[in-house]
C-alpha cells in the first residue's frame, strides 16, 4: 500500500486500502468512499475529480474481480452512458449538423413513419418522443443486442401516449440518438464517442461496449447478484404478465426495460452486452475519463487548444428543458436538460449530469468549474437502493471539500500495491 503522505502535506490521509490521491480538505470525501465500496466481496470503485480542466482528485479502493482496482480500471456504467451519448449530439450541433429544434426526420426520413414527422431533436433529449417502451421494439434480449434492428425498428414505431410527456426512454434513448448520428454522418456511436469526444479531449477511459485490445482501460467484472429477480420464472412472469399492464409509474418503468432474457445478458466474465452497441447503458468508463469529458463541458478545451463547444452550445445544455415530473421514473423532478439531468447540491445550483444503475454517475457545475465521477462494479439488487443514493451524499462532500482542497500540482496516479 502506497504511503498515505506520498504526495506531501498538503495531501488529505488515505484510510488502509485506498490508492490514489486527494488534497487537504477531501478527508470526509474519502472516507465515506471508502465506507460505501469496501469490504464488498469482489467489488471496487474509483472517484475522479477535476476543477477547470485540471486533475484535482483520483481515488480508488476494492477489487476488480481478479485483480485490485487500479487508475486504469473501468465499469460498465450503464445509464450514466446517456450523457456521453448526449456530448456526441452536441459536438455535431456545435458545427450546425443538427438543430435541436428540427424534426428528427429532417435527417433521419424514415423516421416520420407513423405520425413523428414534428418530433424534435430536443424531445428526445429531453425522452419526450413517445418511444421509451422497449418491449414495442424487441421481443427478446437477443433482439435487443442487434443495435442496428433496434434503430430501424424506433424508426418505424409509432408514440405512444407519452408523446411529449418527459417518460425516461431506459434503453431507447442510445438507439434514438446512434440512428439520428447515423443519418448524419454516417458513422455508428461507437466511432462517433471516439472521434467526437474520448480523440479530441484525450481520454482513454471511454468506451462504448468492451475496451478495445489496445486500450489502458481494464474492465472490471460486475459483482453481486445482479437484477437475479428478473431471472426467477415468478418474477419474470410478473414483469411480464402484470408489470406491463399496470398504469402510471410501475407499467411504464417495466415496459422501459424490460424484456424476457435481458437480464442475462450481464452475466459472466465476458457479459454479451458487452458486444453490442447501447448508447442508453453499456459504456464502459473510468472515473478519470468519465470526470474529464465532463470538465469539457464546463468550458473546456480539446487536446490542440481550441474550445470544446461554442458559447451557444454551452448555453443551451445548461438549460433546463423540461420541469415536468417523469412519468416513468415515479414521478421524480428531473429537470431535463438536452440529454443530462439536473444534479443540484447546496453551493452548486447550476449543476448537472447523468447517474446510472447502480449509482454510477458523472456530474459538472459550470459555475465552479467542478467535474466529477463515480465509478463502481457493484450490482446487487438487495444494496441498489443505497447505490443508486450515492451521489446524494458523496457529491456535497466534493463541493465542501473543494473550497479547502488545494492542489499541489499535477500528480501520477500509482495504483495500490
Amino acid at each position: 500500500m502506497m504511503s498515505n503522505d506520498a504526495y506531501g502535506q498538503d495531501s488529505t490521509a488515505l484510510p488502509a486500502g485506498v490508492g490514489g490521491y486527494a488534497p487537504a480538505g477531501f478527508g470526509p470525501l474519502v472516507r465515506a468512499f471508502a465506507a460505501l465500496i469496501g469490504h464488498r466481496r469482489d467489488a471496487g470503485g474509483a472517484l475522479a475529480i477535476y476543477r477547470h480542466g485540471e486533475p484535482l482528485a483520483h481515488f480508488w479502493t476494492g477489487s476488480a474481480g481478479d485483480r485490485p482496482w487500479n487508475a486504469d480500471t473501468g465499469a460498465i456504467v450503464f445509464s450514466a452512458t446517456k450523457g456521453v451519448t448526449a456530448t456526441v449530439i452536441h459536438r455535431l450541433a456545435d458545427r450546425g449538423l443538427i438543430d435541436y429544434q428540427a424534426p428528427v426526420a429532417e435527417y433521419w426520413p424514415r423516421f416520420a413513419a407513423r405520425g413523428k414527422g414534428a418530433i424534435t431533436v430536443a424531445d428526445v433529449l429531453t425522452h419526450r418522443s413517445g418511444l421509451s417502451s422497449l418491449s414495442s421494439v424487441a421481443g427478446t434480449a437477443a433482439e435487443a443486442l442487434d443495435h442496428e434492428l433496434m434503430e430501424d425498428r424506433l424508426a418505424l414505431a409509432a408514440p405512444d401516449r407519452h408523446l411529449g410527456t418527459p417518460t425516461y426512454h431506459a434503453l431507447t434513448y442510445g438507439w434514438l440518438l446512434a440512428g439520428l448520428a447515423r443519418a448524419v454522418t454516417g458513422r455508428n456511436m461507437s466511432e462517433l464517442i471516439r472521434t467526437e469526444v474520448t480523440d479530441p479531449l484525450g481520454i482513454d477511459g471511454i468506451h462504448l461496449g468492451r475496451p478495445a485490445a489496445d486500450s489502458s482501460t481494464e474492465y472490471a467484472r460486475l459483482s453481486g447478484a445482479h437484477l437475479s429477480f428478473a431471472a426467477h420464472p415468478i418474477g419474470a412472469g410478473l414483469l411480464a404478465n402484470v408489470g406491463f399492464r399496470l398504469p402510471g409509474p410501475l407499467g411504464a418503468a417495466a415496459r422501459c426495460l424490460f424484456v424476457p432474457g435481458l437480464d442475462g445478458i450481464l452475466d459472466g466474465d465476458a457479459p454479451p452486452i458487452l458486444n453490442t452497441e447501447m448508447p442508453a447503458g453499456n459504456g464502459v468508463a473510468t472515473a478519470a475519463g468519465l470526470a474529464k469529458m465532463y470538465a469539457a463541458l464546463a468550458d473546456g478545451f480539446t487536446v490542440d487548444g481550441t474550445p470544446y463547444l461554442r458559447p451557444s452550445t454551452h448555453a443551451a445544455i445548461r438549460r433546463v428543458q423540461s420541469y415536468r415530473l417523469d412519468h416513468a421514473l415515479f414521478y421524480l423532478p428531473m429537470m431535463w436538460h438536452l440529454g443530462y439531468h439536473s444534479m443540484p447540491v447546496p453551493g452548486a445550483r447550476s449543476a448537472f449530469g447523468h447517474i446510472g444503475l447502480g449509482g454510477s454517475f458523472g456530474w459538472v457545475d459550470p459555475q465552479s468549474g467542478l467535474s466529477v465521477a463515480y465509478v463502481h462494479n457493484r450490482l446487487d439488487q438487495i444494496l441498489l437502493p443505497y447505490d443508486q443514493l450515492a451521489l446524494g451524499w458523496l457529491l456535497p462532500l466534493v463541493v465542501s471539500g473543494a473550497r479547502t482542497g488545494r492542489p499541489s500540482g499535477r500528480r501520477e496516479d500509482r495504483a495500490a500495491a
